[in-house]
């Protein structure tokens, strides 16, 4: 069976971290999970290391110095996945907002259905997302609506985190040259493969907002976001002249 590793970047999820790792080892296709840490103070890193008895040679953990953001949490999962030769690779939340049956679907979408980058959408059947406000849905949906109309991308949830990645993806994308570091990398690494030629296949998901720990949002990744997605088109545009 190929390969398949999910990456679950931590900072500060002791209430959902033992959870999250065994409810994904209970599915019924087999996959490995890498934690990457950002030396959260509260313990979460040692959780995942008295659990690694439990599955030896399938829970792995990389502990970075201190808090350097999801993307490049996510690039140094990437470049791990790669050295030992993953062929599928799951970028996932630790706090349960994305549901750990749903890894199934996003394999599939990639092994089984020519999809070369599977995408949990929480737009492409409506809005699919339980607990938040109304404002936080409203400033989402929005948001991926304007990454579509200035990309030209034809994604319906350019910002979401649960993506699936076939290897030869992350192979071909520089991921030295991914720049940014909040809910933008997730628009940059979905825009890139796009733009390279890769198929990207939205799977519908449901978004339940976490009931344990804190949410890492913060006004400078919204920020982020807007004015990364024109550097971006600026960008494109550059290169066409």
């Amino acid at each position: 069976m190929p390969k398949a590793l999910v990456i679950i970047p931590t900072y500060n999820e002791k209430e959902n971290i033992e959870n999250i790792i065994r409810a994904v080892f209970n599915l019924p296709i087999s996959f490995d999970v890498l934690i990457v840490d950002d030396n959260s103070p509260d313990g979460t890193s040692q959780i995942v290391e008295n659990l690694q008895s439990d599955y030896k040679n399938q829970l792995f953990i990389e502990k970075r110095a201190g808090k350097s953001g999801l993307g490049t949490a996510y690039i140094h999962g990437f470049k791990w996945a790669l050295a030992k030769d993953y062929d599928y690779i799951i970028e996932m939340d630790a706090d349960f907002s994305h549901n750990p049956k749903d890894l199934t679907r996003l394999y599939d979408a990639c092994a089984n259905q020519d999809a070369d980058v599977a995408i949990g959408s929480r737009y492409s059947q409506g809005v699919n997302v339980v607990n938040w406000p109304m404002k936080r849905v409203l400033l989402s949906y929005f948001a991926s609506k304007y990454v579509r109309f200035i990309l030209g991308i034809p994604i319906c949830d350019t910002t979401a985190g649960f993506v699936c990645y076939r290897k030869k993806v992350l192979e071909t994308i520089n991921l030295n040259k991914i720049k940014f570091i909040g809910y933008s990398f997730q628009i940059e690494m979905k825009y890139t493969a796009w733009k390279l030629g890769f198929r990207l296949k939205e799977v519908s998901v449901i978004f339940t907002d976490r009931t344990l720990g804190k949410s890492k949002m913060s006004s400078n990744i919204i920020t982020e976001a807007i004015f990364g997605v024109l550097k971006l088109r600026f960008k494109r545009i550059a290169k066409a002249v």
